[in-house]
């Protein structure tokens, strides 16, 4: 932040030091998250559709909680092994958010 950036790209949860509650409150006021939507490694491919969704919106909750700084994204590829109904849920939980 101190050299210009105001965008943190990627934002993966899932590694170290990128809790996403942690990350908001530390730097919410200050840059915009873009990614961490979902856990591309573990959640979309081998979670249930049931599962996906509520990470989407957790993610949603917290990253665009106070309606500032969050692009959606899920900071890595969607691979081949993923199951339709997963990708169907992550953008059932998008379009469920889109009167936030």
């Amino acid at each position: 932040m101190d050299a210009g950036f105001d965008v943190l790209n990627p934002v993966q949860c899932s590694a170290r030091g990128m809790d996403p509650r942690t990350l908001k409150r530390e730097f919410g006021n200050d840059v915009v998250f873009w990614g961490g939507g979902v856990d591309t490694q573990k959640t979309l491919p081998f979670g249930s559709s049931d599962e996906v969704y509520r990470e989407v919106r957790e993610r949603i909750d917290i990253f665009w909680g106070d309606g500032t700084g969050f692009v959606f994204n899920s900071v890595h590829n969607i691979t081949s092994n993923v199951p339709t109904e997963n990708i169907l849920a992550m953008f059932r939980a998008l379009d469920d958010a889109r009167g936030l």
